[in-house]
């Protein structure tokens, strides 16, 4: 059992359920809030980010990328957990992300709202293929530099905008802007990961955003993911009815998020990005709770 928590990576679950925190907070603030549904909306998400898990660490494992790398040490390409058995954890893990999601649906749409119920069960399918095809197959999106583009959306867009819709049944095009932050703030966890991973991706033939840049200047990249979310965070508060001082309170991650973009630019080993993994993931959800809490402290 051991192994499968190890291959769940523990460490990526926080940042999975920043767009979740957010979404529901910007619809609290909204006055739409409901218990069982924010429940339901972190298990499917959380179930989701082990699925992904699982499968990068089977699609990793079988293509050789995993071979000596650097961090944290993968199931299969260890030898802890066989191919097979991985494989049939990634049905399994598909399996209940599947139901989790479907009874998220049922009580948060029907009967009255069939028409999103629709929408959001292909949402549902898109999202769990989107963790499978990350790594697994031979089109697998994560070996062709699109990596970055599907976590902006589903960890952004998708979590954050349709958390929120969830609650109030109603799209609000400004809630773009804050979930936008979240999934830059995601990508940047993504390109931190990829950065440290350049050497061996690119033995692999693995194309990321990061092996095509270099890690020069995926650095500056990287400052443009950690830096755009605070503009457009701020973008967004301005473009409220009534303006309150604690709504402007997510600013005070700009000093740590300023740090974090020096010490990753000072950071010439790829092996010593690895540290600075925890605090990017625990800043993204910081930026999701803070702000989500400044806006519905202000109502």
């Amino acid at each position: 059992m051991k192994h499968w928590i190890s291959a769940a990576r523990l460490r990526t679950l926080p940042l999975s359920i920043s767009g979740i925190f957010l979404g529901s907070l910007l619809a609290a603030y909204e006055g739409y809030f409901n218990w069982l549904l924010f429940g339901l909306a972190c298990l499917t998400t959380l179930l989701l980010q082990v699925l992904s898990n699982y499968a990068n660490d089977y699609g990793d494992g079988v293509k050789g990328t995993d071979k000596n790398r650097t961090g944290e040490k993968r199931a299969v390409a260890s030898g802890d957990i066989s191919a097979q058995a991985m494989k049939k954890g990634v049905l399994v893990t598909a399996i209940l992300s599947g139901i989790s999601a479907l009874s998220l649906l049922v009580f948060a749409y029907l009967p009255e709202h069939w028409e999103w119920f629709a929408v959001y069960v292909l949402l549902g399918i898109a999202s769990i293929g989107a963790a499978i095809k990350y790594a697994v197959g031979e089109k697998a999106y994560g070996y062709r530099a699109l990596g970055d583009i599907f976590v902006f959306i589903f960890f952004g867009l998708v979590a954050v905008i349709g958390t929120y819709m969830l609650y109030t049944k109603s799209f609000n095009a400004l809630i773009f802007l804050p979930a936008a932050s979240i999934g830059l703030l995601s990508t940047a966890v993504l390109n931190l990961n990829n950065m440290r991973d350049i050497p061996q991706d690119k033995r692999a033939n693995k194309n990321t955003i990061a092996v095509s840049l270099g890690l020069f200047y995926s650095k500056f990249y990287h400052a443009f993911l950690m830096f755009v979310p605070f503009v457009l965070g701020l973008i967004y508060v301005l473009l409220q009815p009534n303006e309150e001082i604690i709504q402007f309170s997510f600013l005070i991650l700009l000093l740590p998020a300023l740090l974090l973009m020096v010490k990753v630019g000072n950071i010439q080993e790829y092996k010593k990005l690895d540290a600075e993994l925890k605090k990017m993931a625990l800043l993204a959800l910081a930026f999701a709770v803070i702000f989500g809490f400044g806006m519905l402290l202000s109502s």
